[in-house]
Order: structure tokens, then C-alpha cells, then sequence
């Protein structure tokens, strides 16, 4: 006993060491890195033609990047040529993407009643230069010519495009999509009356709100775990979600309606800065202060605002706008579960054997097994798909540190060391990543 005593803080040190290390490369890289964002498209018919007015990242097609598997453009083979592009001044982006244009539209279906539609370049405007380490806002305009009579319109593009949200203008209950993986709109009319109904619409948003949580929203993800460190145990855990849940529900309905907004300069810095206060609080505190729900609350009022900059880059359905919302919000929820199962899933043995001040060298070595078989997953996801590797590889390595955290806690056998080797290492890691986006989002 004696021996463990003094061997399992060295383990933990050393995970400690290496998992800062690890997760700092991981997570400091995708901080400062582009984020891919769906391209967003207004369609509308003009007389006999269809027209297209699309926002997008000109660097982001012009280089190759497949939109669909990279999330984060500083991840991708073709980095150096995006790189390259974002700081060409606009007309001489401009006039790269009008020579790609051809091989771009190579990859756009557009047909009406069936019939293939041939796709015009009418206008290539490419945003101002400004900070290079910002996604830049550029905007194309395309145009078909419709034959005489056409009733319906569909529209398709290469999966490597990317996501890109479709909306149809100027008729009743129009159509209005968010199209993933090279899906196609179907028949559209043309006349109106395809706008998704509000289960549809449910439904679909859903997903989007869950892929903002994982893989996307790491800061996110960082704070949910904050607040798990402090106590796994029901009661400070529910009063916590529910307190964040609640706060970041009402500032998302806010902004999404418009009544609320506020730069994401301000709001993205705030959000690290909650993550540290959480962090660092659970390093003096093992229980849940009568203040601390309503310190979640203040910043779920944050996170939300930080929620609300995701929807306003694609907006949502005008018609279908509080079914859209609800699906959102649920699927930040599912993903802020699925975060805490996960968690709880990789320390509940640990939690098991502190409640009880046991040991079990065992149980230690069935937990650095299964961190091995976690590290081990990305042999096939970089078989399957090479560009997922860097998006997923912050999640396998948060969980690989938790397994290897909890082995060095089960072998302590006394009381509590759940908190000292897995919650307190745990809570260092965060404040420490957190400190630096603090840092990098106002200096760098």
C-alpha cells in the first residue's frame, strides 16, 4: 500500500506532463487555424433565368480543399496554397477564381423538370484582405437560363464542396435547406410552396446544433468538462447544466431574433475566460457554492452569444424559425450529454474505487489498455478518411488522457484520489489551454 502510495502520484505527474503537452499541440493548433464554414446561397428565378448569389471561401475551392471532410483549412494538404490565396488583394482573387470557375462548375448539378442547366459566372467579388488568420467573406453570383415553361429546379454539388445552405427567395413558403455530403434539394418549385414543414425543419437542425458541440466546438466541450470535474455526482451536476442550459438557451433566442448582438472580438475571449474561472475554481473547491449556479448562469449567457455567431452564418428559415431554434438547441444538448457520458464512462471506476479508498491494479491495467485501444483508433480513421485526423484527434487524445489519468487513480487506493489524480490534473489541463485562448483570441 505503502508503494502505490508513492507510485501513483509519479504516474499522475507523468500524464500530467504529457497530457498538457499533448493536448496543448492539439488544441492551441485548431484555435488558431481557419474554420471551414457552409457556403450560404440565395436562389431566385429572374425573368427566364435562375440565379444563384452565394457567399463563400473562393481561397478554400480555388486550392482543392475538400470542404467536406477538413474543418479547419490550416489542417489541409493544400494549407500553403490557401495561405498564399487569403492574402491576395481582391481583384487578383478575383480573376483566380474567374479562371477556376469551369472546373467548379463541373461540380454543380442544376437542372429544371430534369433537364441539365449550363451554369454563368456573372460576378466574382472577393472581400478586403484585413487579418489574414480570418476566414475572408467573398461572393459569387451565378446564372442559368431556364426553358420556357419550367415548373421545378434542382440543385446538387460535389461532396468535397462542402455543406452549403440553400434558401429560395421572393415566393410564398419557400424552400429552404441545409444540404451535406453532396446531397440534392430534389425537385424545388419554382412557384413556392417547398419550404420544410416544422417537424422536418426540427429534425434537420438537430444535427447541426450536435456537430457545433462535437467535433466543433472544443471550447465548449472544455467547459462541460469543467463542470463535471468539480463533482461527479448528480445533484452539483444537474443544478450546473441546468443553470448553463437555461442561460445560454435565452441569449441564443435572443441573437438569433436579433434583439441581442454583440462581436464575436468580445464574446470568443469571454468564453475562454469562463472556461479558466471554472477550471481554476475546481482546484479550490470540491463541492457546489451556493453562488457557483449562478456564475454558470452568466456565462451560459456567454456561450449562448457564442452559439448565436454559428446560426447567423447560415441563419435560419423565416417560416420554420422556432422549430429550427428548438432542433438547434436540443442538438447542443445532445452533444453537451454525450460529452459528460463520455467522461463518466472513462472515470466511473475511478469514481468507484475513491468513494471507497480501494485499490485495484487490474482495473489500472484494463484502463491503459483501453487508452491504447483509443490512441489505436486513428490508425483506420486516417485509412478511411485522412483528412478526419486532425479534426478528431483533440477528442481521442482528451480521452486517452482520462483513461490514463483514471489507471493512475484506482492504483492509489485511498479515498478521494478520484479528485487528485483525474478532476484537479483534469481542471489544470483546461485552465491551461483556456488561459492561452485568452490570450491568443485578444493579442494574436
Amino acid at each position: 500500500m505503502v508503494r502505490s502510495f508513492f507510485v501513483a502520484p509519479r504516474v499522475a505527474l507523468t500524464w500530467l506532463m504529457s497530457s498538457m503537452i499533448a493536448l496543448w499541440i492539439t488544441c492551441a493548433s485548431s484555435v488558431s487555424a481557419h474554420e471551414v464554414l457552409p457556403t450560404i446561397a440565395d436562389m431566385r428565378q429572374e425573368g427566364d433565368a435562375l440565379v444563384f448569389d452565394m457567399r463563400i471561401s473562393m481561397e478554400s475551392f480555388i486550392a482543392g480543399i475538400d470542404q467536406d471532410q477538413i474543418v479547419d483549412t490550416a489542417e489541409a494538404p493544400q494549407a500553403e496554397t490557401y495561405d498564399a490565396l487569403r492574402a491576395l488583394p481582391p481583384a487578383e482573387l478575383e480573376q483566380a477564381f474567374t479562371e477556376f470557375w469551369p472546373q467548379m462548375a463541373a461540380g454543380i448539378t442544376v437542372t429544371a423538370d430534369g433537364t441539365p442547366l449550363d451554369l454563368t459566372l456573372v460576378q466574382a467579388l472577393a472581400g478586403e484582405v484585413g487579418d489574414i488568420e480570418d476566414a475572408r467573406g467573398s461572393a459569387i453570383r451565378i446564372a442559368a437560363a431556364l426553358p420556357a415553361d419550367a415548373q421545378t429546379v434542382s440543385f446538387a454539388w460535389d461532396r468535397s464542396f462542402g455543406t452549403i445552405v440553400l434558401r429560395q427567395t421572393d415566393v410564398p413558403a419557400p424552400y429552404d435547406g441545409y444540404l451535406q455530403s453532396g446531397e440534392s434539394t430534389g425537385p424545388v418549385s419554382l412557384a413556392g410552396g417547398d419550404q420544410a414543414g416544422p417537424l422536418q425543419t426540427f429534425l434537420n437542425y438537430i444535427p447541426v446544433g450536435f456537430d457545433h458541440i462535437v467535433p466543433l466546438g472544443l471550447d465548449h466541450i472544455l467547459f462541460v468538462l469543467g463542470l463535471f470535474f468539480l463533482s461527479t455526482r448528480m445533484g452539483p451536476l444537474l443544478w450546473q447544466v441546468s443553470a448553463f442550459t437555461l442561460a445560454h438557451t435565452i441569449t441564443l433566442a435572443l441573437a438569433a431574433l436579433g434583439y441581442v448582438t454583440v462581436p464575436g472580438s468580445i464574446v470568443e475571449p469571454l468564453i475562454a475566460l469562463s472556461i479558466v474561472y471554472v477550471a481554476v475554481e475546481n482546484l479550490f473547491t470540491d463541492g457546489l457554492s451556493r453562488w457557483r449556479p449562478f456564475i454558470i448562469f452568466g456565462f451560459g449567457l456567454l456561450h449562448g452569444l457564442g452559439f448565436a455567431s454559428v446560426l447567423a452564418e447560415f441563419g435560419l428559415p423565416d417560416g420554420t424559425f422556432v422549430p429550427a431554434l428548438i432542433g438547434f438547441n436540443i442538438g447542443v444538448e445532445i452533444g453537451q450529454l454525450a460529452v459528460i457520458g463520455v467522461a463518466y464512462v472513462c472515470v466511473m471506476k475511478a469514481i468507484e474505487y475513491s468513494e471507497h479508498g480501494t485499490e485495484s491494479r487490474t482495473t489500472a491495467a484494463i484502463y491503459l489498455v483501453a487508452m491504447l485501444a483509443v490512441v489505436a483508433l486513428i490508425i483506420p480513421v486516417s485509412g478511411m478518411a485522412p483528412d478526419l485526423v486532425e479534426a478528431v484527434v483533440p477528442l481521442i487524445a482528451a480521452v486517452a488522457i482520462l483513461l490514463g489519468l483514471s489507471a493512475a487513480s484506482v492504483v492509489v487506493g485511498r479515498y478521494d484520489s478520484c479528485r487528485e489524480m483525474v478532476a484537479m490534473p483534469g481542471s489544470i489541463l483546461i485552465a491551461v489551454i483556456a488561459a492561452y485562448w485568452c490570450v491568443e483570441r485578444v493579442f494574436l
